[in-house]
């Protein structure tokens, strides 16, 4: 396995391209993971990332010594802590990267729990979203164009791995995706819905979320079957669009329990 001192390596300079520019992440269609926790998730969905970077410091850890067994050694670099030092924006505890082909699921047919996100910019909401949705099962996650960059760094650090349980399709037109789709779309908003805890979620159904301030836009909301709005008792009316994302998306699972599935309460 190569051992990189200086950042004149053509392959973490890569890296660092990847993670400084979203622009860069786009045209080249890759992304860098974060972590050894986020890059076996990836190894154990889409195999060995093209380029594993570990920390020469990190050598020791046992969830370092797992990924080095999955990744040919040819695609393995191990830095050095001042090579390693130009990867500032990082949090001090990781101590592995890997750069990989940004996943590209093709579109054939909508799933019948989907959610769709209406410009949703902050990007530890998005992956806070990301992360929810796959523990509740959500197949397909559709983004408008002006939502933060699903595969950006912070956005795959809220979501901890949880990009490749779903398919995530970005730039989408939701309004018009909305209009074609054939089960039902549950637009949630600030006040005026149907409670949630009335209506019913339990056919094929895609829950739509928006913007952090605006929320949905006229022209969705008029496009979805419903509003829905969660009942909020308490003196503070405000929830982010993560934390209403979740209650909803769990919502739907309440109402629809999977085949043989156990609380770990129960357990």
């Amino acid at each position: 396995m190569p051992r990189i001192t200086s950042r004149d390596n053509p392959r973490l300079k890569e890296a660092l391209r990847l993670i400084a520019s979203s622009r860069e992440r786009r045209k080249a269609g890759r992304c860098v993971l974060e972590g050894e926790h986020v890059v076996a998730a990836y190894a154990r969905c889409h195999g060995a990332a093209e380029t594993l970077l570990i920390a020469e410091t990190a050598l020791d850890r046992p969830a370092v010594r797992a990924l080095l067994a999955s990744v040919p050694a040819a695609q393995t670099l191990i830095v050095t802590p001042s090579a390693w030092a130009e990867f500032s924006q990082l949090p001090a505890a990781v101590g592995a990267l890997a750069v990989v082909a940004t996943p590209t699921p093709r579109f054939e047919r909508a799933a019948d729990f989907c959610v769709l996100l209406e410009d949703v910019q902050d990007p530890g909401n998005v992956g806070s979203i990301l992360r929810s949705a796959a523990a509740a099962g959500v197949a397909q996650i559709f983004l408008s164009a002006q939502c933060a960059f699903a595969w950006s760094p912070k956005v795959l650090r809220a979501a901890q791995g949880a990009h490749f349980h779903l398919e995530i399709y970005e730039d989408v037109d939701v309004v018009a995706w909305v209009r074609s789709y054939r089960g039902r779309t549950a637009a949630a908003v600030a006040a005026a819905g149907e409670p949630l805890y009335s209506v019913d979620l339990s056919a094929p159904i895609a829950i739509a979320v928006g913007n952090e301030g605006a929320g949905l836009s006229a022209a969705l909301r008029d496009a979805a079957t419903f509003c829905m709005t969660i009942p909020m008792p308490g003196r503070f009316e405000s929830l982010n669009a993560a934390a209403a994302a979740a209650i909803c998306m769990f919502e739907c699972v309440r109402q629809r329990p999977q085949p043989g599935a156990t609380s770990k309460q129960n357990r």
